[in-house]
């Protein structure tokens, strides 16, 4: 089968970034589900692995990237219940294992789910990872109520695909007033279609959130640059509250600021279920149930604006250039 991969981390315009090569189509594991994909989509998560996991010493083999994928199941493992051959099914996957950017995959059952069938696979694409990094951000890490609560969000960063499902979610989930940081019209207006009740600058976040006539903000969700707003989430969290971040930082963060208020910095990767398999991995097939729900009765619209066409080293060459911009309204999509 033919896959994209790389070997050395090198800047996106070199012609060895990413390259197409040949591999054998996998044998399913117990668990497994063999797909064969009809679409991806293409994460900041992707440019990230290709430009730090191969600096000093390459791959020994070619690493194939991918997450976000839809496609129809081949085969099944012996241990597999509830998919069958045939099944249309969507996931965000493992970074353990080989991507998506192939024309077959291997995925844990458990981390799978049916994909919604009211939108083509294009569109389903663009939901798995960012839809489960919304989802457990929101009600397993911040453990945000569903209604009835009158308390209030701050999504830093609207506008990314993330954010653009996390103010889906707290729209059609929970009671909260949610606020989104966007500095562009186009991202403003976004954010504001997306769910958001206000839009505020976040070059000036702690003025322009009390300009809007809030003081404090009982979760803050931070998508963007965790060192770049830690001051301005110190002084926005409410006593109590919780901030919750995706973004790393090499930057020392002054975590003793929260200890007045008694507020909470909690961390969501959604890989970690499936790199540790921890006890409640299947939750994510859960979560991805859940969601193909909600796209399918209209709650929540997915997030592709750009689709690309094609598996190729220069389609995902493009991909990755876009991506690397950090100007991407909602989601990238590659359609096979």
């Amino acid at each position: 089968m033919r896959a994209v991969g790389f070997l050395k981390s090198l800047p996106i315009t070199e012609p060895e970034s990413l390259f197409e090569t040949d591999m054998s189509v996998p044998t399913p594991g117990d668990c497994d589900l063999l797909v064969a994909i009809e679409a991806i989509s293409v994460n900041p998560a992707d440019a990230k692995v290709r430009i730090r996991t191969a600096v000093d010493h390459p791959h020994d083999a070619p690493y194939i990237l991918g997450f976000d994928a839809v496609g129809v199941v081949e085969a099944v493992g012996k241990d597999v219940t509830g998919f069958r051959k045939g099944d249309r099914v969507w996931y965000a996957g493992d970074p353990s294992r080989p991507g998506s950017y192939a024309e077959m995959q291997l995925v844990d059952f458990r981390i799978a789910a049916l994909a919604p069938s009211s939108v083509a696979p294009v569109a389903a694409a663009a939901m798995p990872l960012v839809s489960l990094t919304a989802f457990e951000m929101l009600f397993d890490r911040l453990q945000v109520p569903q209604p009835p609560d009158t308390a209030s969000l701050l999504v830093i960063g609207g506008a990314g695909g993330v954010g653009s499902v996390t103010l889906q979610l707290a729209r059609h989930l929970t009671a909260l007033d949610i606020t989104a940081t966007a500095s562009r019209p186009e991202t403003k207006s976004w954010c504001l279609q997306m769910g958001a009740h206000d839009v505020v600058d976040h070059r000036d976040l702690v003025a322009a959130y009390r300009a809007s006539g809030r003081e404090y903000a009982d979760f803050i969700c931070q998508y963007a640059d965790t060192a770049m707003h830690w001051d301005a989430m110190c002084a926005l969290i409410a006593p109590q509250g919780r901030i919750g971040t995706i973004v790393e930082t090499p930057e020392k963060l002054d975590i003793s600021a929260l200890q007045g208020k008694s507020a909470a910095l909690m961390w969501e990767l959604m890989f970690t279920r499936p790199m540790f398999a921890t006890a409640d991995m299947a939750r994510q097939g859960q979560i991805l149930s859940h969601m193909a729900r909600l796209v399918d009765d209209g709650s929540i619209r997915t997030t592709e604006t750009r689709t690309l066409q094609g598996l190729g080293a220069q389609t995902l060459k493009e991909a990755h250039a876009l991506i690397e911009t950090g100007r991407m309204i909602g989601k990238l999509v590659v359609e096979y």
